[in-house]
C-alpha cells in the first residue's frame, strides 16, 4: 500500500468551501476537486479565487471554471502538467506516489461510490479524481473527487482502472502530474499579497461586456426547446449555465469576505455576489418547471440579474 498523504476517509475534514449550508455546495468535479486537494496540503483555496472574477459565457454555456495553473504555481509553489500516461494509469499512480506526487485522473463516475444516487452504477459520465492512497494487491484506493476524500475498492476498483477489459481501442485518459517538490505555506501577509497580485490579473481579464445580458439573448434562442424536454437535457442545461455561474459567483463572494476579513476593504461585493449566486439557484429552479412542460418567465429575474453583475462587478473594482 502507497499513501502520500497522511489522512483517511472516515476522519477527512471537507473544506468550508464544500458546507451543506452554502447556497451551492458543489461546483464542478475539477474545482471540486482542487478545493479538497488544497485543503488536504494544509493551503487555503479561498486565496486562489481570483479567477472567479475573468469568468465568462461562451455564447453557449458559462465557462467550465478552473484553478489555472500558474494560479496554483505562483500561490503555493504547486507545478501540474499534462503527463502521457503511457504505462497505463495504474502504474503511473503508484509511481509517481513513491515519488511523492500526485496524479489528476479522468475516471468513469460509474465506478465511484461518492457520486451514489448521481452517478454511481446509473451513468457513464467522465469526472477528475486525485488517488492519494493506492493499495494494488488489495484492489482499494481512497480518492479525492467532488467535495471530499473517499474510498473504493473491489469491483470498483477493477472499474476505474479496466481490469481485464479490451482497452486497445479506448483513448487513454487526461492525466495531469501534481508536482509538490516546491511546494510553499507562505504566512498570512505574503499570502495576502500574492492574492492581490492575482486579483489585478483577473480583474483586466473580466468580460467585456455584461454576461448576464448574453446569456439572457441566448436563453431566448433555446427557450423553445427546452420546454417540454427531457428531464435529461434540462440537467445538462442547468448545470452548464446557471450551476457554472452561480456557484463560480459564491465563490467569488467568499473571496470577498477573506480579503475583507484580512483588511483589505470590499464594501457591499460578498452581498452582492451572493445574491447573484442565490438568483442563479432561482432560475435554475423556473428552468426546471420548464422542463416540466410549464410556462414561466425569467425576464425580471435575469433583468436583475443583468443590474447585480453590473453592480456587483464595479463594487469590486472600486476597492482593488
Amino acid at each position: 500500500m502507497i499513501r502520500l498523504l497522511p489522512i483517511e476517509a472516515s476522519t477527512y475534514v471537507p473544506s468550508p468551501l464544500h458546507s451543506v449550508d452554502r447556497i451551492w455546495p458543489e461546483t464542478n468535479c475539477y474545482a471540486d476537486l482542487w478545493i479538497e486537494l488544497l485543503n488536504a496540503l494544509g493551503l487555503d483555496p479561498i486565496a486562489a479565487l481570483p479567477f472567479t472574477f475573468s469568468v465568462d459565457f461562451e455564447g453557449d454555456q458559462w465557462q467550465f471554471f478552473k484553478f489555472p495553473l500558474e494560479d496554483l504555481r505562483a500561490l503555493y509553489g504547486i507545478d501540474v502538467a499534462e503527463m502521457n500516461p503511457w504505462r497505463g494509469v495504474e502504474h503511473h499512480i503508484a509511481e509517481q506516489l513513491e515519488m511523492g506526487r500526485l496524479l489528476t485522473v479522468e475516471v468513469d463516475a460509474w465506478y465511484l461510490p461518492d457520486t451514489a444516487g448521481v452517478s454511481y452504477q446509473r451513468d457513464h459520465v467522465k469526472s477528475s479524481i486525485v488517488v492519494n492512497m493506492l493499495d494494488q494487491a488489495g484492489a482499494h484506493m481512497a480518492y479525492f473527487h467532488n467535495g471530499g476524500y473517499h474510498e473504493l475498492a473491489g469491483e470498483d476498483y477493477q472499474g476505474v482502472f479496466r481490469h481485464g477489459r479490451d482497452n486497445s481501442e479506448l483513448m487513454p485518459p487526461y492525466v495531469e502530474l501534481v508536482r509538490l517538490e516546491r511546494l510553499e505555506h507562505p504566512d498570512d501577509d505574503e499570502l495576502l499579497r500574492r492574492t492581490l497580485r492575482l486579483l489585478e490579473v483577473h480583474l483586466r481579464r473580466r468580460p467585456t461586456s455584461n454576461p448576464i445580458e448574453r446569456f439572457r439573448q441566448r436563453f431566448a434562442q433555446d427557450l423553445e426547446w427546452l420546454r417540454g424536454g427531457h428531464l435529461a437535457m434540462f440537467h445538462l442545461y442547468a448545470f452548464a449555465t446557471m450551476r457554472q455561474f452561480g456557484a463560480c459567483s459564491e465563490l467569488a463572494a467568499s473571496l470577498c469576505t477573506w480579503l475583507a476579513e484580512r483588511g483589505h476593504p470590499m464594501g457591499e461585493a460578498p452581498a452582492a455576489f451572493t445574491a447573484l449566486a442565490t438568483s442563479a439557484k432561482a432560475v435554475q429552479f423556473k428552468l426546471a418547471r420548464l422542463a416540466a412542460g410549464r410556462t414561466i418567465d425569467l425576464a425580471p429575474l435575469l433583468e436583475d440579474m443583468q443590474r447585480q453583475w453590473d453592480d456587483a462587478m464595479e463594487i469590486v473594482g472600486q476597492h482593488t
